[in-house]
Order: C-alpha cells, then sequence, then structure tokens
C-alpha cells in the first residue's frame, strides 16, 4: 500500500469524484477534503458535526452520513456543540442541506455509511448511540478514538438500516435492531444488501425481494480477531466486481475479504489499527483507495488483485 496523503483528522467515507481525485470525509475536522492523486488536499465542503459515511447521487451532488458527533473545524467542542445525527445533501464549495434528521418521530442517532441503489434511493446505516457519552474522560483526543471503539464494543448500542429518497420525503427504518450498523454495500446484481455490525465484528446478508425491502437474512462470517485485545471492530465496507465484500477492520487493522457466499476469508494488514474504509477507482477500477483514521491517511492498493465493483453514479475516471 503506498500513502497518497496524510495529515488528515481521523479519515473516513472515501469518494471517488469526478477526473479521478478522492473525497475524504475528516470526522474529526468538521469537513470534507478532495484530495488529488499527486497528494494535493483542498476543500470540498465544511460540515459540522461528525461527517462519516458519503456517496454521490444521480444529481452529482455529496449526500453524506453525519454522525451528529461533537466536532467543529477547530476539533472537538463541549457536548453543547452536538448538532444530532442527520443525513445531508451537498455541492462542492456549498452549505450541508439536512434532508433527514428524523424517521417515524424518533431521531436519528448516528448515521455512519450510506450507498445508492440502480433506483436513485439510498440505504444507510445508524449505528445507535454511537460515543457522545465519552466527551469528558480527560484524555487526549487521539486517545479517545481508542476509548470509544472500547465503548463500542462493551455497550452494543441499538442500530438500525434505513431506507431513503434523495429528495428528502420518504424514509423507512427497515431493519432493526442492529448491534453497531455501520458499512453496507450492494451486491453486483443489486439483489443482496450487506452490513456489517461492529459490535460483533459480523457481515451479515441481507436478500432484497423489492426496492427497500428485506427478505431473509444470513450471517456470512466474522472478523478474524486481532492480537489487540483479542477484538476485532468492523467498519465500512466496499465490494468488488467479483463479489467479494471487503471490510475495513479496527484493531485489527487491516482489509478483511469475504467471498461472496462466506466460505473465505482473507486479512489484509495495513499497519494502521484504525483502517476505516474503501472505495474502488482508476481507469481500470483495480485502485482500491483505503482510509486510515490513526495515522489519518488515504493510501491505495494499486493494482488490488480483482477489480471494483463500480457504483452506482459513480463517475468516470475521466
Amino acid at each position: 500500500m503506498r500513502i497518497i496523503a496524510d495529515g488528515l483528522s481521523f479519515a473516513e467515507g472515501p469518494v471517488v469524484l469526478p477526473g479521478g481525485d478522492i473525497a475524504v470525509c475528516e470526522t474529526h475536522a468538521a469537513g470534507i477534503v478532495r484530495i488529488s492523486l499527486g497528494g494535493r488536499k483542498t476543500n470540498y465542503a465544511d460540515v459540522e458535526g461528525g461527517a462519516n459515511g458519503a456517496a454521490l447521487g444521480s444529481d452529482g451532488a455529496m449526500y453524506i452520513c453525519n454522525n451528529g458527533a461533537w466536532y467543529g473545524k477547530s476539533g472537538i467542542q463541549d457536548g453543547s456543540a452536538r448538532i444530532g445525527g442527520r443525513i445531508q445533501r451537498v455541492l462542492e464549495g456549498g452549505q450541508p442541506h439536512t434532508l433527514y434528521d428524523h424517521c417515524d418521530g424518533r431521531r436519528l442517532m448516528a448515521p455512519n455509511d450510506i450507498v445508492f441503489d440502480e433506483h436513485g434511493n439510498f440505504y444507510f446505516t445508524d449505528f445507535g448511540s454511537h460515543i457522545r457519552d465519552i466527551r469528558d474522560v480527560g484524555v487526549s483526543n487521539g486517545d479517545k478514538d481508542i476509548v470509544g471503539i472500547l465503548n463500542i464494543v462493551i455497550h452494543c448500542p441499538p442500530g438500525s438500516l434505513y431506507y431513503a429518497s434523495p429528495d428528502g420525503k420518504m424514509i423507512r427504518e427497515i431493519v432493526h435492531p442492529l448491534l453497531g450498523a455501520n458499512g453496507v454495500g450492494l451486491s453486483p446484481d443489486g439483489k443482496t444488501l450487506y452490513v456489517a455490525e461492529s459490535t460483533t465484528a459480523r457481515l451479515w446478508a441481507f436478500e432484497l425481494i423489492g426496492p427497500g425491502e428485506v427478505g431473509s437474512r444470513r450471517c456470512l462470517g466474522t472478523l478474524p480477531l486481532g492480537t489487540t485485545l483479542n477484538i476485532a471492530v468492523a467498519d465500512s465496507l466496499v465490494v468488488d466486481s467479483a463479489g467479494n465484500i471487503i471490510v475495513g477492520t479496527i484493531l485489527n487493522g487491516g482489509l478483511t475479504v469475504f467471498s461472496p457466499d462466506g466460505t473465505t476469508v482473507l486479512h489484509v494488514p495495513t499497519g494502521d489499527m484504525l483502517t476505516t474504509n474503501a472505495c474502488f477507482g482508476g481507469p481500470d477500477m483495480r485502485s482500491l483507495y483505503v482510509t486510515l483514521g490513526e495515522r489519518g491517511a488515504l493510501g491505495v492498493f494499486d493494482p488490488w488483485p480483482v477489480a471494483g465493483l463500480k457504483l452506482n453514479f459513480q463517475p468516470d475516471h475521466s
């Protein structure tokens, strides 16, 4: 793996932009940064709270899972700065517009990851109670990342899976509970939805019987445990063109690759204990961009052994 850029404040939610640059959520710096393939960083958008996952919609706008944390441009803030979880839409250089912060009269807690289907609507995960109860534990910002992860494992926040439209008019909770609902992605044929549970380190496969309608579900497997506390935490995920599911893995830092039937599990170390997310890009979809939260960096495996699955509405490289 080669490092493209560092100096990022908890890197998450990578998105390939038109022309090949990568947008990365800086969850602890209240914003999204554009990174060129040469490593040049420019501001994409300011996003108060905690931009966590993102995806491009059919209109070319960025749709953001904002976990509602207490981060401003200067870093961690007092509890009063927490804006609450929400789904937002933003254009480069613009101000985020909130589409959803409630569903059926209940507040969204901590939206985490998002994927669009072929119909132009999107699935997103809500992690649950997230890490808001540890803001004043008297440790450094860096240590709070680890404390937050341990809090996730201990408290098992109940999360949910939602289906929503990009116009702000339709949102449905379709699965509850999920213990730390995190990464979400679609199979190449669009008939299976994958969700990673952070707390249990499980990868779930949900049969889709219609847009936003889930049928049976099965557990494809669990992440291999690491040497740090003998724990692995599942983060966000990406799917390749062969249907393999690649899960960002925390504590046992790396990428964990599941075959579509769950019979094969391969762990690829990255050297970063907080390997959070990944996305495919490049002219042949063989560049796998990886966000590294511990180092605060964007890395790339190029070439990755299997070409990536092009997302719905993902722009061409050129």
